[in-house]
C-alpha cells in the first residue's frame, strides 16, 4: 500500500534559523501534526499499541523560505520496532525528500496479527532511507541522575518553563517544546568544543544535525521548570554526537533525552566539512562516561 498523505504545509521565514533553513524542531512539529492527523484517518491510538516509545528523525536535504511541504504516513511492521510508523516529509515543489521519521511502539507480541488486519490498509514496506544510521533504533536505557551527569562530563546549557503553548490536547509539553530547549542549549555544547561560535564565524560554517532520536520518560506539564544538562557522545571524520537531558527542575526528574548526530556545513558548499583533529580529540576527551 502506498503512503497515506498527511498534512501539507509551508517553510516561513520566521522558522528558519542562521544557517537560513528549517530549523529542526519546526520538523518535530510537522512530524507531531502528520502523527495526529494519521491517527484520525487510521485509528491509531495508545489504547491499541501503547505509547510512543522512539521518534527517530533523519534529515536529507534543506527546506528553505517559501518551500512547500508535504508529508506522507505509513504503518511498517517490518520496520526496526514491534509497529513502526514512517512518516516521510518531502518539498512539494521539487518532490526531494527532506526529511523522514519513525516512531517506535510495542505493543503486545500476542496482537501484532489482529494489528495487521487492522491496519492492513494502511501498511507500507520500511523505506530504508527512513531507517536508523548513525544511532540505534531502540531508546537509550541509560537514564542518568542529574548530579552523576553533571559529575561525568554533562554541562548545564539551558533552562526554561513550560508555558500553556508548549502542551498538547493532554495536557503534556510537546515534541516542539522539547527540540526549542534543545536547539537554543546545542550552541552552549559546541562551545565546550574548539568549534566555537568564534571559529565557526571565521570559516563561515553553520551547525547542522543529521540524526535525532527524541524519547519522552516522563511527562512535563504547564508550569513545569526544567533544565538541560548535555555533552557529547563521540566524534567521526565528519559527524560526531551528543545527548541532551531534560530535567524537571524542582525534583530533577529525567523527561526526556535526545540523541544527535551533527556535522559543521560549509555555508557556501552547503556541504559537510572533515573535523579539524584538534575537536575530534577534544570531544574525545570530554565525551559522556
Amino acid at each position: 500500500m502506498a503512503l497515506h498523505p498527511t498534512l501539507y504545509s509551508f517553510t516561513n521565514r520566521w522558522e528558519c534559523d542562521e544557517n537560513d533553513h528549517l530549523n529542526v524542531q519546526f520538523y518535530f512539529s510537522r512530524f507531531d501534526e502528520a502523527d495526529q492527523q494519521f491517527r484520525l484517518i487510521t485509528g491509531l491510538s495508545d489504547a491499541l499499541v501503547g505509547a510512543r516509545r522512539v521518534r527517530h528523525v533523519r534529515y536529507h536535504k534543506e527546506l528553505r523560505t517559501g518551500d512547500l511541504i508535504t508529508v506522507h504516513s505509513g504503518i511498517a511492521f517490518d520496520g526496526p520496532h514491534m509497529l513502526t510508523v514512517v512518516h516521510e516529509l518531502r518539498n512539494a515543489g521539487t518532490g526531494d525528500l527532506s526529511a523522514t521519521a519513525i516512531d517506535g511502539y510495542e505493543p503486545s507480541a500476542s496482537t501484532v496479527k489482529s494489528l495487521r488486519q487492522r491496519f492492513k490498509d494502511h501498511q507500507c514496506p520500511m523505506s530504508e532511507l527512513a531507517s536508523p544510521r548513525g544511532l540505534p533504533a531502540s531508546p537509550a536505557n541509560n537514564k542518568p541522575a542529574l548530579d552523576k551527569l553533571l559529575q561525568n562530563g554533562g554541562g548545564l546549557c539551558f533552562r526554561g518553563t513550560v508555558l500553556p503553548r508548549h502542551v498538547n490536547a493532554d495536557g503534556k509539553a510537546d515534541d516542539q517544546f522539547a527540540l526549542a530547549c534543545c536547539t537554543d542549549a546545542v550552541p552552549h555544547v559546541w562551545e565546550r568544543s574548539p568549534l566555537t561560535h568564534a571559529y565557526l564565524s571565521e570559516h563561515n560554517l553553520g551547525r547542522v544535525a543529521m540524526e535525532m532520536k527524541l524519547i519522552w520518560h516522563t511527562p512535563l506539564k504547564s508550569g513545569d521548570a526544567i533544565v538541560v544538562a548535555s555533552g557529547f557522545t563521540g566524534a567521526q571524520a565528519k559527524t560526531f554526537g551528543m545527548r541532551h537531558h531534560i530535567y524537571e527542575s524542582r525534583t530533577s526528574r529525567l523527561a526526556a533525552t535526545l540523541d544527535v548526530v551533527a556535522l559543521a556545513m560549509d555555508l557556501n558548499a552547503r556541504k559537510a566539512i572533515e573535523l579539524p583533529e584538534a575537536a575530534r580529540k577534544a570531544i574525545a576527551k570530554i565525551q559522556l562516561d
